[in-house]
């Protein structure tokens, strides 16, 4: 049944992750391409409407994998799946935080932990921006390309927005613009792999 089996996967994703939504990509991408569920570039749009709707990113990412695998059922099975470890390690932790907030065997497993977060972070972001950035023609490799070059447009756009204290909501608001209409751009135009 895929109600269980999204609940399953996403509990996993959950229980095992520190550092994050973003560290949860690596599990993300193993998981669910694994099973066929999404191909790469399906979760990397999966990845970018996570992250640009509000909410926690692991929560929306797990909302919109459910839904598109097993309707609205499914995104209530995997969002609960996901937030359910954390909430029973929360209950946990409080319960006994007194007792081990001093503990050096807890300080020394969370100074080990913060490497292997940024590490699951650094290799999901290189993955996707492969996925995304990399053509490969013949034998040649190339990483500029047509969404190389409309996100560092964009990103250098945001950078000057926030350099002269505009809202971060007015770069989000444009950022999203011109993304629309380089995409619209690029689909009219087959400039995309």
């Amino acid at each position: 049944m895929i109600y269980l089996e999204l609940f399953w996967v996403f509990f996993k994703i959950g229980l095992f992750t520190f550092g994050g939504g973003y560290a949860m990509i690596p599990f993300i991408q193993q998981e669910v391409i694994a099973k066929g569920w999404l191909s790469q570039n399906e979760l990397i749009n999966f990845a970018a409407v996570s992250e640009s709707t509000p909410g926690p990113f692991a929560v929306n990412i797990a909302t919109y994998i459910g839904v598109a695998k097993g309707g609205l059922p499914g995104g209530i099975f995997a969002t609960f799946g996901v937030v359910l470890p954390s909430f029973i390690v929360i209950l946990i932790v409080t319960r006994f935080y007194l007792g081990f907030k001093n503990s050096k065997l807890v300080k020394g497993v969370m100074w080990g932990i913060k490497p292997v977060a940024i590490g699951l972070i650094g290799a999901a972001s290189f993955s996707i921006a492969y996925s995304v950035f990399i053509v490969k023609w013949g034998g040649f490799v190339s990483l500029i390309t047509y969404p190389f070059i409309c996100s560092a447009v964009i990103f250098v756009f945001s950078l000057a927005l926030l350099y002269k204290r505009k809202s971060p909501i007015l770069a989000i608001g444009v950022s999203a613009a011109a993304g629309v209409a380089f995409g619209y751009l690029g689909e009219t135009l087959k400039f995309y792999k």
